[in-house]
């Protein structure tokens, strides 16, 4: 049987709980990835496993066996200990520090009808991670961070997303980088605005496009709406002027997933 750390003050237990922090994670180049799914979606995709943290008696059902096979270092953790580093209300015992991965757009391979979606300064990791879930069920192609004020690995970000940050190119860059990125390959920028004339299931989702969406408090930058080919707005029917940005950005989404199937 593996040993069990039981101590709150072990080291490797102070190190895990420091990574919950954007400082330390910038600092080591580290993240943290909890829970099954994440976990799994993580392995699929490849990516390497630093250290699994593991609670035997919080494991929700028989797999959880074949996460702790695929990691080489794995530590085996009282209740109480993963209590302490897990940052979920209902912990499912697994719970890893895994090496940052940077892209940028230079390792997007695009296809013959690029489908992306551009988040320019999203500053919620609760809707960014939604977002990336989205774009994940729609089949896009790349996700594009712009200007990023949320750091991509923030635990809530790997949370919300379900594991989808690992299921899909997710790259950094500039406002400035990716307007020349999409206007050199002919790529439309759709802008989503309550000021547009057209709806958005009137416009012509069907050649290469990019959606872009905004802030939470401002919505898109004016260079991004100076810059957009096509501008659609969401109709809003009740007392309430915008949708949550991670729910607009969905129903665009799948506008281009219902055009594209015509």
């Amino acid at each position: 049987m593996d040993p069990v750390i039981t101590s709150l003050q072990n080291p490797k237990i102070k190190e895990v709980v420091k990574l919950r922090d954007r400082r330390a994670r910038d600092e080591s180049g580290l993240f943290l990835i909890e829970g099954y799914r994440e976990l799994k979606r993580a392995l699929d995709a490849g990516r390497a496993i630093q250290t699994l943290f593991y609670c035997p008696e919080l494991f929700l059902g028989s797999n959880e066996g074949n996460i702790k096979n695929q990691c080489k270092a794995a530590l085996h953790c009282s209740k109480d200990v993963f209590a302490k580093i897990s940052y979920r209300d209902r912990p499912d015992g697994l719970l890893a520090v895994a090496p940052q991965m940077h892209l940028g757009l230079a390792d997007l391979q695009l296809k013959e009808n690029p489908f992306l979606l551009v988040a320019e300064g999203i500053e919620k990791p609760g809707n960014l991670g939604t977002i990336l879930r989205s774009c994940d069920a729609a089949g896009v192609d790349g996700v594009v961070v712009c200007d990023p004020t949320t750091d991509i690995h923030n635990p809530n970000v790997v949370r919300s997303s379900v594991g989808t940050l690992f299921t899909l190119p997710v790259l950094e860059a500039s406002t400035e980088e990716t307007l020349q990125f999409l206007k050199g390959r002919g790529i439309a920028i759709v802008a989503a605005t309550p000021h547009a004339a057209e709806e958005f299931t009137q416009a012509d989702f069907k050649g290469p496009l990019a959606i872009v969406v905004g802030t939470e408090q401002y919505g898109l930058s004016k260079t991004w709406m100076d810059e957009a080919d096509i501008r659609v707005r969401i109709p809003m029917l009740g007392v309430a002027d915008s949708l949550n940005v991670a729910s607009a950005t969905t129903l665009l989404l799948y506008e281009v997933v219902r055009q594209r199937r015509l």
